[in-house]
C-alpha cells in the first residue's frame, strides 16, 4: 500500500496547482482543474463511476456502500488540490530518501535548504522510513496533495476489496483552500453527506477537533498629501501613518512569539502613497472572546495613531473568515471518537490536538457539515523544507479503511 499512496503522491506534486488570493474567481487559478481532470480520469479508471470536475474545479465523487444496513451515515472524506501562495509551487521536483538513517537533509536543487533534525524533532520517529521532498527550490505540495494521494489510495482499495462492509462514502476534493475559499461554492446537497473527515493534519496519529477563529481586517488609510517643498505643518503622509500603526503593535502577540493557545494580530500586507495607504492583517484566536479583544486592540492602537493626524481618516473592516470547529463537533463526540479508535486500530498512539491555523472543515462545519481533520503525515508545510513520509501516508490509508469499517460496525 505505501509504494501505492507514494507512486500517487509523486505524480499529484509535480502538477501546479497554486492558488492566488487576488484572482476574484472560482478557482482562483485555471491550472488547479488540472489536477482535478487528472483525478477524475484515475477515480473512473478505478471504478467509481460517477466521478465528476464541476465548473468550480471541485471533484465529487461516491464509492457506493457495500453493507446491507441502511442506517450507515454517508461519510464524506475531503482534501484541496490547491498548494499555498507562500512559496513557489512551480516545477516541483520532488526526492525520496529511502531508508532514512537520522540526521539532516540537504535538498540537492539549493544546498542551502537543509531540513535540520534539531529543528524538527519528528524526524527521530522517522528513522527507517522512506521521506519525501521537494529539491529546495520549491515547496513539496504535501499539504494537501498527501491528503488526495491517501484518499485515492484508499478508494482503490476498498474499491477492490468489496468484502469490506462499509456504508457509501463520499469524495470531495476542493480548490482555494489556502486563500480561504475552499467550500465557497461547494453543493451540500449533492454531496450528501452527514458528516466528513478532512484529509490535512501533520503528524500521523494526529486527529484534531478544534480550529482558530479567525477574521481579516483591512484599514485603508486617507491622508493629507502636498508637495514635498511645501510640505511644512500640512503634510500627513498614509504611509507613515501606517507605519506608526505597525509599530505600536504589541510584539508578544505576534505569529512568531505566540503558541499553543495563544491567538495572534498577523500583519500580511502594506500598501500606498503619500495620499493613500492600506493595512491588511488576519486575527486569531481560539475563542470568541480572544478574538474581539484583539481586534478592539488594534482599533484602539489605529484611533491613538489617528489622533496625531487630525487632517487625515480612516476606515477599519472586519470580514469573518471561519469559527473554531470545536462549537460544532462538540455536538457530536462519536465523529471524533470513532477517528480515535480508527487510528488505534491502524496501529498508532491517537494524539488528539488543535490546529493553529484552519481547513475546509471548519467553514463546512458551520455549514452542516460537521467535519474533523485526520492527520496527512506532512510537515514544514508552506516552505521548501516540507516534507511527508510514504510509511505515514500509508497508516493514513489505513486509518480511512478502518474508520469506514467503524461507522459499518457500530450503525
Amino acid at each position: 500500500m505505501a509504494d501505492s499512496v507514494t507512486d500517487r503522491f509523486l505524480r499529484y506534486v509535480v502538477i501546479d496547482t497554486q492558488s492566488d488570493a487576488k484572482s476574484p474567481t472560482q478557482p482562483s487559478t485555471e491550472k488547479q482543474k488540472n489536477l482535478g481532470r487528472l483525478l477524475t480520469e484515475e477515480l473512473l479508471a478505478i471504478g467509481v463511476s460517477d466521478a465528476h470536475l464541476d465548473e468550480h474545479g471541485y471533484v465529487y465523487a461516491t464509492i457506493p456502500a457495500t453493507t446491507s444496513k441502511n442506517n450507515v451515515p454517508v461519510i464524506c472524506f475531503c482534501a484541496h488540490m490547491d498548494t499555498a501562495p507562500d512559496f513557489s509551487g512551480t516545477d516541483v521536483k520532488p526526492q525520496v530518501v529511502r531508508n532514512y538513517r537520522g540526521g539532516d537533509i540537504q535538498l540537492p536543487g539549493d544546498k542551502a535548504q537543509v531540513i535540520r533534525a534539531a529543528d524538527h524533532p519528528v524526524l527521530k520517529d522517522l528513522i527507517g522510513h522512506d521521506i519525501v521532498t521537494s529539491d529546495g527550490t520549491t515547496l513539496l505540495g504535501a499539504d494537501d496533495k498527501a491528503g488526495i494521494a491517501e484518499i485515492m489510495a484508499a478508494a482503490e482499495f476498498l474499491i477492490t476489496n468489496p468484502d469490506i462492509k462499509h456504508g457509501a462514502i463520499r469524495i470531495l476534493f476542493t480548490t482555494d483552500e489556502e486563500i480561504g475559499r475552499g467550500v465557497d461554492k461547494v453543493d451540500l446537497k449533492k454531496l450528501g453527506a452527514d458528516f466528513g473527515y478532512t484529509m490535512d493534519g501533520g503528524t500521523a496519529g494526529t486527529i484534531e477537533d478544534e480550529t482558530f477563529s479567525a477574521d481579516a481586517v483591512e484599514i485603508v488609510i486617507k491622508g493629507v498629501a502636498i508637495h514635498p517643498g511645501f510640505a511644512y505643518g500640512k503634510m500627513e503622509n498614509a504611509v507613515r501613518i501606517a507605519g506608526a500603526i505597525i509599530d505600536r503593535l504589541p510584539k508578544d502577540t505576534a505569529p512568531e512569539t505566540t503558541k499553543d493557545r495563544d491567538g495572534f494580530i498577523h500583519p500580511t500586507g502594506l500598501s500606498g502613497v503619500m495620499e493613500k495607504a492600506n493595512l491588511s492583517f488576519i486575527i486569531r484566536d481560539f475563542t470568541e472572546e480572544g478574538l474581539k479583544a484583539k481586534e478592539e486592540l488594534l482599533q484602539k492602537i489605529a484611533q491613538e495613531v489617528m489622533a496625531g493626524y487630525p487632517g487625515s481618516s480612516y476606515t477599519f473592516t472586519v470580514k469573518e473568515q471561519y469559527r473554531n470547529m470545536k462549537l460544532v463537533l462538540g455536538k457530536h463526540p462519536e465523529i471524533v471518537d470513532y477517528a480515535v479508535e480508527a487510528i488505534s486500530r491502524a496501529g498508532m498512539e491517537p494524539v488528539r490536538g488543535s490546529i493553529r491555523g484552519g481547513t475546509d472543515g471548519s467553514r463546512l462545519s458551520f455549514m452542516g457539515l460537521p467535519c474533523a481533520n485526520i492527520f496527512a503525515g506532512g510537515h514544514a508545510f508552506h516552505s521548501p523544507l516540507e516534507f511527508v513520509s510514504s510509511q505515514d501516508m500509508e497508516k493514513a490509508v489505513k486509518t480511512i479503511v478502518e474508520l469506514v469499517k467503524l461507522w459499518e460496525e457500530r450503525a
